[in-house]
């Protein structure tokens, strides 16, 4: 068992909850973590994302697609890569959400025990 939830977890769990609500594509997510943890001091590595994004994949939770980023054919050139979740990717999301969730709150049992005996 890892002393606390590992990076890339952390990064899959947020990009899990991403792809259920439907905001964007790789670059816009990174940019939404990176502003949403910027107060903790955390900057997620772009090459982290896109490696979660690549296992998420693999382990057959999403599939891409790819499209303009603009609307307009004519100017707009460059592609984007959309995330999707698979026919049983929501299932196999759900129970990876579960096992993650497992491994916060023993984290966060843990960080809060360090604080209370330090502090």
């Amino acid at each position: 068992m890892a002393f606390m939830i590992s990076q890339r977890a952390f990064i899959k769990l947020y990009l899990i909850t991403m792809v259920e609500q439907h905001r964007g594509y790789g670059y816009e997510m990174l940019e939404a973590m990176k502003e949403e943890f910027k107060g903790f001091g955390y900057v997620p590595p772009q090459s982290e994302v896109y490696r979660a994004l690549h296992e998420l994949v693999q382990e057959g939770v999403f599939y891409r697609t790819k499209r303009l980023k603009g609307n307009d054919p004519r100017i707009d050139f460059q592609e984007i890569v959309l995330y999707h979740f698979t026919d049983d990717g929501e299932e196999k999301a759900r129970l990876y959400k579960k096992q993650v969730k497992t491994d916060l709150d023993r984290c966060l049992g843990m960080l809060r025990k360090a604080e209370q005996d330090n502090y």
